[in-house]
């Protein structure tokens, strides 16, 4: 068998974690450790001795743990299974990180969800060597930057998510404009990942937002973008989405042929055309306006104040829903002392009586009354836990969540307010039989 004499790094740059294909060792191995690197030597999966730079004889006397668990021999060259990891402790300042997918986000300033995609780059090194080895690397014959940015991929997304999403909302910044705070978000951003990197024995020195933006295919962008556009070109002509608005639907009109209302918005339309040549379109549609309210001089009307119907001057009644246009005010009569007082008043004018108003009819009523004394309809009942005013056909009170069903107190059967006895058992309710 053969016996490996000399162990020494034979791993790439970029890598952190890499372990040496050899696991026969003899008891005089040289293990050579090169600066800015760190050794240990696992056996049985166990992470034991651990040495740094330099040149080291793998004896009885330098690995003291491995000699608790085999036993060696004092001289030649008996072998043992071990195996020997290398840890590069260098800065990595080059790695590289980005969003596999588009995160959605709102844009708080324009109300529309759009995906957003981030880049940027990160410093580390790798702190604790026994920490780190035995965490993240685990089985695998080797670590580097590309699986050590595949297995924080999941924690950059969700932080940057998060992180994106409460800023834009907080700050009431678009999407368009983040890359201007991107160097504060950077900042933020590696204050909240660097304690869950401290966990697996990284020490990340540093963080950086290169780039935000947005897939200039998606069609939510191209909308957005599209907007922007339009909204940049009317301020720079000097008129707003409403004047252009009008102006289409006077267009449209002006094109609609064989009406008053075509004729009459086509001479507004060319009005504001003409004075284009010399003056402003403000005027024309002023001139427009009064074309219009001449036209409809002639026929005053009247509205309904019960559904807003025009109707003639002279009507009693509305054409529409039948409601009298005449104009009085709706009134009522005084539970307690009879006067006539109108609808909506808090206290009778005569005795000062609270008005308790029948929801169905308006009308007056006791405070405690169980049916309106006009229409016979259920009033509004307190609720016995909190007082709170509910409808007459509630069950349960809207404040507190109290039960307002009443239930005869022998058979629990369901009765009605103001009922005297129950058509279940025939238990008397006015003699505290309800519940």
């Amino acid at each position: 068998m053969a016996i490996i004499d000399v162990i020494k790094y034979d791993g790439s740059p970029d890598v952190f974690a890499w372990k040496h294909p050899e696991t026969e060792l003899g008891t005089w191995t040289q293990l050579i450790v090169n600066q800015s690197q760190q050794a240990i030597l696992f056996k049985d999966g166990r992470a034991l001795d651990l040495f740094g730079p330099g040149r080291h004889t793998l004896s009885t006397a330098n690995i003291p743990i491995l000699n608790r668990l085999i036993n060696l021999p004092f001289g030649g060259k008996s072998p043992f299974a071990a195996e020997v990891w290398y840890v590069n402790q260098v800065s990595a300042m080059d790695v590289k990180w980005g969003t596999a997918n588009p995160i959605q986000v709102q844009d708080p300033k324009y109300n529309i969800i759009v995906p957003v995609r981030a880049f940027g780059q990160m410093g580390m090194k790798i702190s604790d060597s026994r920490k780190f080895l035995v965490k993240l690397v685990g089985t695998l014959p080797e670590f580097n930057q590309l699986n050590m940015v595949n297995y924080f991929r999941g924690l950059i997304t969700m932080n940057i998510n998060s992180m994106l999403s409460s800023y834009l909302i907080h700050r009431k910044v678009s999407v368009l404009e983040i890359n201007a705070y991107i160097a504060e978000i950077s900042r933020h951003f590696a204050d909240n990942v660097a304690s869950t990197f401290d966990e697996f024995g990284i020490e990340l020195i540093n963080l950086y937002i290169h780039n935000v933006n947005l897939p200039e295919e998606d069609p939510s962008v191209i909308r957005l973008r599209e907007a922007l556009a339009r909204k940049a070109e009317m301020d720079i002509i000097g008129y707003t989405y409403q004047q252009e608005r009008s102006f289409d639907t006077l267009e449209g009109a002006a094109k609609n042929e064989g009406s008053m209302q075509s004729d009459i918005m086509g001479a507004g339309l060319g009005m504001g055309m003409g004075v284009g040549l010399g003056g402003s379109f403000s005027s024309g549609m002023s001139q427009m306006s009064k074309v219009m309210s001449t036209s409809t001089e002639t026929s005053a009307v009247r509205l309904c104040g019960h559904c807003q119907h025009p109707n003639q001057e002279h009507s009693s009644f509305c054409s529409k829903c039948g409601k009298s246009l005449a104009e009085k005010s709706a009134t009522t009569d005084c539970n307690h002392c009879g006067h006539t007082m109108e609808k909506g008043t808090k206290f009778c004018p005569n005795c000062g009586d609270k008005y308790y108003a029948c929801p169905s009819c308006g009308a007056d009523n006791a405070e405690n009354a169980s049916e309106c004394v006009k229409c016979h309809e259920p009033m509004p009942r307190p609720c016995p836990n909190c007082n709170h005013m509910n409808g007459p056909h509630t069950k349960f009170c809207g404040n507190c969540g109290t039960g307002l069903t009443l239930k005869c107190s022998q058979c629990q059967h369901e009765v009605q307010p103001g009922q005297k006895f129950c058509l279940d058992c025939g238990n008397n309710l006015q003699e505290g039989g309800q519940a």
